[in-house]
């Protein structure tokens, strides 16, 4: 009997992908547990493994969007050919098998917890490749369409009827882009029967353009940064910090610093101690706004979990740095090291992605001055570390002198309906004394 290649169910919040690379062609002979396929999801992408032997037959192509549940392709059982360590050399291209249909896509239920996901796909996934900041997922048919939980909030808010739009999501899916393009097209007196984004009714490239579709991840970058400008009410208040003191530190103290723990002694771990301290002082800034039948609450956490921004070829990834208050200097750096590369490296699970309370990002390592950075949703504060220059300062403070120092800008963009102005200001003030005094740090005051 044919064995079904199914698109794996992952998370509740994850639906569907796009089926990025295929590593068999069709009728490779497929070992069981060899990586058929990577799909990408707007959170991760992970290799699909084989559950049997046999030969591969391809019922979808690299780039299709499929949903969780879907058939995409069959085993059939057959003996490993003689020497079949791979693709056959004059592998013919692959086409979608006539004995194959593939389903129209259908809602799939989460399985319980205590059932094996074998009972519900023929193929499984490997260990998490990459991953992006968690979101909101997809939910059944609200109002005659498929939606996200968000753009049914949205939806809401803006007093818009989901079934006027046409979504642009999976299988026909309405998510949140979908519903502000229309409140914008509505805002301007173009409101059609069907509201679609501005994208679908774009122009065609003008001469030397090309086009290229996003990946799921860079999707859910984009509507994220769109949601979090949307629905909270940010604002960033900036500071500098004098960093010759942490400078001279690490100077001083590098080669042993490095000898005893072997990881190298950075600026980040400075940081992220410096942000422990100021959560703790200002607690709010450590806390969400959450939403509960129908009223807002304030989520108070008593654990500071620093997201720390990654860039990789795919785009931004923000892993988290659980539990930062425990930490010695030592183990935040090898922290921050291990989740750096493996994040470059396509290597985070979607479980190191989410649930983070506060985010560091550093855009001096690519040379920024000044940012205003944008929250990490349902974060409530982000702080932005910037390029060191030399500038000249009254050095030392009070003196009347001028000397020329290392200063570094720092901004704090935070959530203004949580988060008082004053507060945030003495938060990041409380940062800058940590990093301009680091006894401060060993001292816990």
């Amino acid at each position: 009997m044919p064995t079904n290649i199914t698109v794996p169910f992952i998370a509740d919040s994850i639906t569907s992908g796009v089926i990025s690379k295929w590593h068999k062609n069709d009728g490779d002979f497929v070992k069981r547990d060899e990586p058929i396929l990577d799909l990408e999801t707007d959170k991760v992408t992970m290799a699909v493994l084989a559950t049997e032997a046999g030969v591969l037959k391809r019922s979808a192509k690299e780039g299709d969007t499929v949903d969780v549940g879907q058939v995409i392709g069959l085993l059939e059982a057959g003996a490993e050919p003689k020497g079949a360590n791979g693709p056959a050399a004059n592998s013919t291209p692959p086409t979608a098998p006539a004995s194959v249909k593939t389903p129209a896509p259908a809602k799939v239920s989460a399985p319980a917890p205590e059932a094996p996901r074998s009972s519900m796909v023929a193929a499984s996934p490997a260990p998490a490749l990459q991953a992006a900041a968690g979101g909101a997922g997809l939910n059944g048919p609200a109002s005659g369409a498929f939606a996200t939980p968000l753009a049914k909030k949205l939806a809401a808010e803006h007093n818009v009827d989901l079934s006027k739009l046409t979504g642009t999501g999976g299988a026909g899916r309405i998510r949140e882009q979908d519903v502000l393009a229309f409140v914008q097209s509505r805002g301007s007196g173009n409101v059609t029967a069907s509201a679609k984004p501005a994208a679908a009714t774009a122009p065609a490239p003008g001469a030397g353009a090309t086009r290229e579709k996003m990946s799921p991840l860079r999707q859910r970058i984009a509507q994220r940064l769109v949601h979090a400008q949307h629905a909270a009410a940010m604002l960033t208040t900036f500071n500098e910090v004098d960093m010759g003191a942490v400078m001279e530190l690490r100077k001083t103290y590098k080669e042993d610093f490095e000898k005893k723990h072997g990881i190298g002694l950075g600026f980040m771990g400075f940081f992220v101690k410096a942000a422990v301290s100021a959560l703790k002082a200002f607690p709010m800034v450590n806390a969400y706004i959450v939403e509960e039948g129908g009223q807002l609450l304030v989520e108070k956490h008593t654990s500071c979990d620093i997201a720390v921004a990654v860039s990789t070829p795919k785009g931004l990834v923000v892993p988290v740095l659980r539990q930062s208050e425990t930490k010695s200097m030592a183990q935040i750096e090898a922290g921050i090291k291990d989740l750096a590369v493996r994040g470059r490296d396509g290597k985070l699970g979607l479980d190191e992605m989410q649930g983070g309370t506060f985010t560091i990002t550093n855009g001096g390592v690519f040379g920024s001055l000044m940012s205003t950075p944008i929250l990490n949703a349902p974060q409530s504060a982000i702080l932005g570390m910037h390029a060191i220059k030399n500038r000249p300062m009254e050095y030392p403070i009070g003196s009347g002198q001028v000397a020329v120092r290392p200063m570094m800008y720092l901004a704090l963009s935070y959530d203004h309906r949580i988060i008082d102005g004053a507060e945030a200001v003495q938060f990041l003030v409380r940062i800058k004394q940590n990093i301009e005094d680091p006894q401060r740090l060993l001292l816990e005051i």
